[in-house]
């Protein structure tokens, strides 16, 4: 079931861009895009099938299935790529190319084109071939070793810094590119590397660490969840809130709100990391006398920046969540709303994932193959 669509009105509405299948990263920017108006393409293989844990993320696309190792099937792909703005892959390097898809191809048949390549390591380096997942990637650039407790092991963050940053900074690359493109004639490939990526994320890090105002020993830096002022806590009923009082008026408000302002465990300068193992644990026996949502209730309209840590499924139904429309929920799953929010362009709400292939012969016509040709290609499994 889809949600009813409207109209496509994003600032990317003008925008055709062919999307060569691949996970995480890549189909995450094609929905970013997508969401902002763009018309994306994604090319499955024949006979894929889109699982349900990927009925949002491939969101708002056309969906044509095409075989790619079959020089007919990357020739149809082609006659598709003559009207793009755009095309994105997530191959190893060298892949698009043994395809016959590779960017000295696509820019010959239309120099305009803008060409995003999504890859873990990057187009060139020592282990530019070598297998490897978001975990690897933050490894290797430092991130993973700043995130975790001082005396535990390094947490992986989910997998939203290596994989998702990386196809936020492909999506941006992209639309970099395309204005470009515009303004000269001229395309170009977009090189997008999770461990270029993860390690742009890492940029007011290294400014601290520049500075010598960050520890290299993980969890012990201010935002690392070693100061009492920016932690979670356990509340009675197991559940958790976040604070983030970080300047002085904050946490001031902070600890008159757990009516601690006359604690001699409290009265300490707010930045002396010598004391903040005691006045965490005093903090913490405070929380644990309420349910978080007492301790949410008890700080609302306060200064103290003390927030509920709410579950995937809880977090829509915040007031202030629900307000903006932050996710969507009519009409299929729960799935976060495009951003961001544009005043004279709006994002797309965009429909739920398409069947694979279910494009594929509308998006090819469209593209002048006959219907005799297509006729052919069906029949000799090259599309479906």
């Amino acid at each position: 079931m889809t949600e009813t669509p409207i109209p496509p009105r994003g600032p990317l509405s003008d925008v055709r861009i062919v999307e060569l299948g691949g996970i995480g990263p890549t189909p995450f920017a094609g929905m970013v895009l997508a969401g902002l108006g763009a018309e994306v393409i994604r090319i499955e293989r024949p006979g894929a099938q889109v699982s349900a844990a990927n009925t949002i993320l491939l969101r708002g696309r056309q969906s044509v299935a095409v075989d790619l190792k079959q020089p007919e099937g990357a020739d149809a792909v082609l006659r598709l790529i003559d009207s793009a703005d755009a095309l994105f892959e997530g191959f190893r390097p060298g892949v698009s190319e043994r395809l016959g898809l590779g960017p000295d191809v696509c820019l010959a048949r239309n120099p305009r084109l803008v060409y995003g390549r999504m890859t873990g390591w990057g187009q060139d380096g020592p282990l530019a071939q070598a297998p490897g997942h978001d975990i690897n990637y933050i490894g290797l650039t430092g991130v993973l070793h700043a995130i975790g407790p001082a005396s535990g092991d390094p947490v992986p963050p989910l997998n939203l810094v290596g994989d998702f940053g990386g196809g936020m900074l492909l999506a941006l690359g992209v639309v970099s590119a395309l204005l470009h493109a515009r303004a000269t004639g001229k395309g170009q490939v977009v090189d997008a590397a999770m461990t270029d990526g993860s390690a742009l994320l890492l940029a007011m890090t290294h400014g601290f660490l520049a500075a010598g105002q960050w520890p290299e020993e993980r969890g012990a830096s201010l935002f690392s969840g070693s100061a009492p002022f920016y932690t979670t806590y356990r509340c009675a009923d197991g559940e958790h809130v976040a604070v983030g009082a970080i300047e002085p008026q904050f946490y001031a408000a902070l600890v008159r709100g757990l009516g601690l302002a006359d604690d001699p465990v409290c009265a300490v300068q707010q930045r002396a990391p010598g004391s903040w193992p005691a006045v965490r644990q005093r903090f913490a026996e405070v929380f644990a006398t309420r349910s978080r949502d007492a301790w949410a209730e008890h700080f609302a309209g306060t200064q103290a920046c003390v927030t509920p840590v709410l579950s995937l499924t809880e977090a829509p139904a915040h007031p202030h969540n629900a307000a903006r429309g932050t996710f969507l929920q009519e009409d299929g799953p729960l799935r976060p709303a495009p951003a961001p929010r544009f005043s004279a362009t709006p994002a797309t709400a965009t429909r739920v994932s398409p069947k694979a292939g279910e494009d594929t012969r509308s998006v090819l016509a469209g593209a002048g193959l006959t219907e005799d040709e297509l006729d052919r290609l069906i029949a000799r499994g090259v599309i479906a």
